[in-house]
């Protein structure tokens, strides 16, 4: 894929920006490796094969972080927490016109950038595409495809069940600075704030999962998917097991959560930093391997009539990396022209269906709604064997979409559209 200039990556000596810097070379990508540690920076470059540009950058350099991006295409940013960490690079990358994605999954630093830095971006010609990755790229493209032919929603329901997922070190940090921050919830179509109290309901999700206890989840979706579905109510859960850990302690996680958020808005929240830096780094390779998700999507139109996708996939970082790399190579691409920040969906071609990939087995074309964007996200991760099915790489996801009335369609069926006329 031709480049108008290098991706850097910020963060690049992360566990996530070490997957992306692969990513990046195993495509052939031009790159620069970007961070805090020149020494670290300097070992990742050796074990890529050499042959890589490196660029130690502090984050309180604001001149030097618009000096390394300005002669970028894209900026892949990789160092979180973001709500921390991640302000300077996307400010740099709307200043200097430089197209920017991430890998966030913290609403709270969505709704940052958003709110910040849109109108800079458009005036400097900058994409701003936050959350990237599994979080929540696979969701936000899902709800696209699902809430097709049915619009105008009543409410999509976005319901999310990873099994045997081990964080890393900074997705922890990540996800108790959520339960602190507040987070907003999309409803009578518009955003407000979300409540404190933590529900507690059953989802049910395809077999073998089945009905699966679930709790409110402010995901990034609540703010992406109205920017291109018409619904008047967004709903995103997970199971609560999830945040468990375990089966057993599944029914205390909902009575426990409001006393927890309560007190990582205290100062025992510095407390926890010294048994989370007893945490490893992140997963290793095996653990990643028993890895699996599934993503519904669940559309109820306001005619009574509903439809389902579901997603459904394996090792979440390399599947983040993959999108993340793929998005930024889009936009890296001559002719990208799109401005401002932008969900997934906006930004790229939710319904693409040509493959890059030599390792997908096979390819149908699966034609393209007028109204939808013309920038195609078809990642080496992605790829389409029947319409409306997208099979990963090396199992990485896979989206099934399924059309009220076509019941005896196909084998792609997940999760049958039902009416309720």
């Amino acid at each position: 894929m031709a480049q108008r200039g290098p991706i850097v990556v910020y963060g690049a000596t992360g566990y996530t920006g070490t997957l992306v810097a692969h990513e990046l070379r195993r495509r052939g990508l031009d790159m620069v490796l970007a961070g805090r540690s020149a020494d670290k920076l300097a070992r990742l470059a050796d074990a890529l094969g050499g042959g890589v540009a490196t660029r130690a950058v502090a984050l309180d350099d604001a001149a030097g972080l618009r000096d390394l991006l300005a002669g970028a295409a894209a900026a892949i940013a990789c160092a979180g927490p973001f709500v921390q960490h991640g302000e300077p690079v996307v400010r740099a990358a709307a200043e200097a016109g430089t197209h920017y994605v991430d890998t966030t999954g913290e609403q709270p630093f969505m709704a940052l950038v958003r709110d910040r830095y849109d109108a800079p971006a458009r005036r400097s010609g900058a994409a701003l595409v936050p959350a990237m990755g599994f979080d929540y790229l696979p969701g936000d493209l899902l709800a696209h495809l699902t809430a097709q032919g049915v619009e105008p929603l009543r409410e999509l329901t976005l319901a999310y069940a990873p099994r045997n997922l081990q964080p890393t070190r900074g997705t922890l940090r990540s996800a108790l600075g959520m339960l602190a921050a507040d987070s907003v919830v999309y409803e009578d179509g518009g955003w407000r704030p979300a409540p404190r109290s933590v529900p507690r309901a059953s989802f049910g999700f395809p077999q073998p999962l089945g009905a699966q206890p679930v709790m409110r989840y402010p995901s990034g979706e609540l703010l992406t998917v109205p920017r291109h579905v018409r619904t008047r109510k967004v709903a995103s859960l997970i199971t609560v097991e999830t945040f468990a850990g375990t089966p057993k302690a599944a029914p205390l996680t909902p009575l426990v959560a409001p006393a927890l958020a309560l007190a990582l808005r205290s100062p025992l929240r510095r407390g926890l930093e010294p048994l989370l830096a007893r945490f490893p780094e992140g997963p290793s390779a095996a653990a990643r391997a028993r890895v699996s998700f599934t993503v519904v999507a669940e559309a109820r139109g306001e005619d009574g009539r509903t439809r389902r996708g579901v997603a459904t996939g394996g090792d979440v970082y390399a599947l983040t990396a993959a999108t993340a790399v793929h998005g930024a190579a889009l936009m890296a691409a001559p002719g990208f022209d799109r401005a401002g920040f932008l969900a997934p969906a906006e930004a790229y071609d939710a319904t693409a269906s040509s493959t890059r990939s030599p390792r997908t087995a096979s390819r149908t074309s699966c034609p393209t709604p007028p109204d939808t964007p013309k920038r195609p996200i078809d990642p080496p991760a992605m790829g389409r064997d029947v319409p409306g099915r997208m099979v990963g790489e090396r199992r990485a996801w896979v989206i099934r979409r399924h059309d009220v009335g076509s019941l005896g369609g196909g084998a792609c069926v997940r999760a049958a559209g039902r009416s309720a006329g």
